[in-house]
C-alpha cells in the first residue's frame, strides 16, 4: 500500500529530526573529546599549560633516556620514565608544573617575580599520587633571587620534600629540625655548585597539603640565604626521579601570590592593625576602611600571620584557618563596607619567639595600604 502524503511527510520529518539529533550528538561528543584530550610531552624540555594558569614541564635535564608526561585537567602524570642514575648524585629530571617564570617560560597571568617584602601571602596546595616501584622524591621547588630574573638559575632554591622513596637525600647535610607552617621537618642546607639549596624533608609521606609559601621563604631569610628585598620567581611542584617513575602524578595544584601596596598608600582600602602583647599571647584590633566610592559586599580580608602565631578566638568576623595565610570574613549583620565607611574586628592568639605584625593585607583580592 502506498502511504498517504501526510504519513510520508511524517516519516521524512522523523528521519530528518533523528539524523539532525545524531549529527548534533556526534558534534558534542567530538567537542567533548577535544576539550578533554590530554597532551603528552616527550621533548626534553617540552611544556604546555593546564587550568589556564600553570605551566607543565617535562624538564628531563639529567639523562638521555626517554621520559614523557601527560597532562590532566588539573595536573599531570608521568607516563614514561626510562633508565636510572646513581642515587649518590643528582636526579635525572624534575617533571613538574609551576606558577611564575622558569628559564624565560612564564605561566599565564602570573604576578611573579614579586619582591618578598610586598607579598602578603602565597597560598598553595597540591595532591600527589605515589608509586612504590621507583626511587624518587616528591617536592616543591621555590626559587628566590636578588633580581626579578626570569631566565637561568636563581641564587637560592627552597625544596619541600613531601615524600621520598629509596636511598636518596637532599643537597648538603642535615643542619637540624624546624616547625614550619605547623609541621615538623628535617632541615638540610648546602650548595649544588650553581645555587644555595635549603630543603625541608617530611618525616613521613604527605599525600596532599595546603600551606603558605612565605612561611618557607621567611625561613630562608632568617637563615641568611635570602633577604626581604629579594624576589620570589617561581613556585613549582613535581618529582625528582632517580630510577623509573612512571605512574607518579600531581593530581591537583593551586598557587596564588597576594601582593600589597606600600604602607601609607591608601589605594582602594586602608587597614589599621593595633596589637596588645604579653609573653606568649596577644590581641589584635583591626579596622578596614573602604576608600572607594562603591560599597564592598561580602567583605573578606586576607593576610598572612607571621610564623609561630596562632589565632585562638575572634570577634566581629570569622577568621580562619588559625595560622598561616588567613581570611577574615564579615558576619551576615555587617557584611558590607559602605563607600568611605569602615568595619572593625579582632582576635586573640598565641605566639612563639619574637612578635611581628603582618606585612600586608588584601580586601576581596585588592591590595590595601596600612595606616
Amino acid at each position: 500500500m502506498r502511504p498517504s502524503p501526510h504519513r510520508a511527510r511524517s516519516a521524512r520529518g522523523l528521519f530528518g529530526a533523528l539524523l539532525t539529533a545524531l549529527i548534533s550528538l556526534a558534534a558534542l561528543l567530538t567537542a567533548a573529546s577535544v576539550a578533554q584530550a590530554d597532551t603528552t610531552l616527550c621533548e626534553q624540555f617540552g611544556s604546555t599549560t593546564v587550568q589556564g594558569r600553570y605551566v607543565v614541564q617535562n624538564n628531563r635535564w639529567g639523562t638521555s633516556q626517554a621520559q614523557c608526561v601527560t597532562t590532566t585537567d588539573s595536573g599531570f602524570r608521568i607516563t614514561r620514565a626510562d633508565g636510572s642514575v646513581p642515587t649518590t648524585g643528582a636526579p635525572k629530571s624534575y617533571p613538574s608544573l609551576f606558577n611564575g617564570c622558569h628559564y624565560t617560560n612564564c605561566s599565564p597571568g602570573t604576578s611573579l617575580p614579586a619582591r618578598l617584602s610586598t607579598i602578603a601571602g602565597s597560598p598553595t596546595s597540591v595532591s600527589y599520587s605515589y608509586v612504590s616501584n621507583a626511587v624518587y622524591d616528591a617536592a616543591y621547588d621555590i626559587w628566590l633571587d636578588p633580581t626579578p630574573r626570569t631566565d637561568g638559575v636563581n641564587r637560592t632554591e627552597i625544596m619541600i620534600w613531601f615524600n621520598k622513596v629509596g636511598p636518596v637525600q637532599p643537597v648538603g647535610s642535615q643542619v637540624g629540625t624546624a616547625t614550619v607552617a605547623g609541621r615538623q621537618w628535617q632541615v638540610w642546607s648546602g650548595n649544588n655548585g650553581s645555587n644555595d639549596v635549603l630543603t625541608f624533608v617530611a618525616p613521613s609521606a604527605i599525600a596532599d597539603w595546603g600551606f603558605d609559601v612565605m612561611d618557607f621563604a621567611r625561613q630562608a631569610v632568617s637563615r641568611g640565604l635570602a633577604q626581604n628585598s629579594w624576589y620570589l620567581t617561581s613556585i613549582q611542584a613535581g618529582f625528582e626521579p632517580w630510577q623509573n617513575g612512571a605512574g607518579l602524578a600531581v593530581t591537583s595544584f593551586s598557587s596564588t601570590v597576594n601582593t600589597v601596596g606600600s604602607p601609607g598608600n591608601s589605594g582602594a582600602c586602608m587597614v589599621a592593625y593595633a596589637t596588645n602583647t604579653w609573653q606568649g599571647g596577644f590581641t589584635a584590633d583591626v579596622t578596614v576602611t573602604n576608600s572607594t566610592s562603591s560599597p564592598v559586599d561580602s567583605w573578606k580580608l586576607g593576610f598572612s600571620l607571621p610564623a609561630g602565631q596562632r589565632i585562638t578566638s575572634s570577634w566581629n568576623a570569622d577568621v580562619s584557618p588559625s595560622s598561616g595565610t588567613v581570611t577574615a570574613s564579615g558576619p551576615p549583620y555587617d557584611a558590607q563596607i559602605s563607600p568611605g565607611g569602615h568595619v572593625s574586628f579582632g582576635f586573640q592568639g598565641s605566639y612563639g619567639g619574637g612578635f611581628a605584625k603582618p606585612t600586608g593585607f588584601g580586601l576581596n583580592g585588592t591590595p590595601c595600604g596600612t595606616a
